[in-house]
């Protein structure tokens, strides 16, 4: 199964007992997510290390997991697919996310329930995550 995982799920890969790390490492699952996520895991390393009071060198180690983890995606990759994202998206800061949804005909992982309110990608949580393969 091939899932694009939203940045609300890639922030929570960086703490320590995280049940969505777990699920990410252990699942056969593909994971893929547009590279704008990085940029954006980037822009918030300070908040998250002091948040989950990390280290500076446990970030980076986590954030390398990550990207082993998951397959980013270049934007030229699901640009003619983000003006029907755009269209779709109930957030538009998720449109990114929609695009690559659609380019690849998969699901959505994300927390964010507002993504739910649209009718042409399907949006599982990391509990509908846990129902799908038990």
């Amino acid at each position: 199964m091939k899932l694009v995982v939203d940045t609300n799920i890639l922030f929570s890969f960086f703490w320590k007992a995280s049940l969505t790390k777990k699920l990410l490492i252990t699942l056969n699952f593909e994971f893929i997510s547009p590279e704008i996520a990085l940029k954006e895991i980037k822009k918030y390393s300070n908040e998250i290390c002091k948040k989950l009071k990390i280290t500076e060198k446990n970030f980076i180690e986590y954030f390398k997991e990550l990207k082993e983890i998951i397959k980013f995606i270049p934007k030229k990759e699901y640009y003619n697919f983000l003006k029907e994202a755009e269209e779709i998206s109930p957030d538009k800061n998720d449109s990114e996310f929609f695009a690559l949804c659609l380019k690849y005909s998969c699901a959505l992982w994300s927390n964010d329930t507002i993504l739910k309110n649209q009718s042409k990608i399907k949006v599982l949580s990391t509990e509908d995550i846990i129902d799908v393969i038990f």
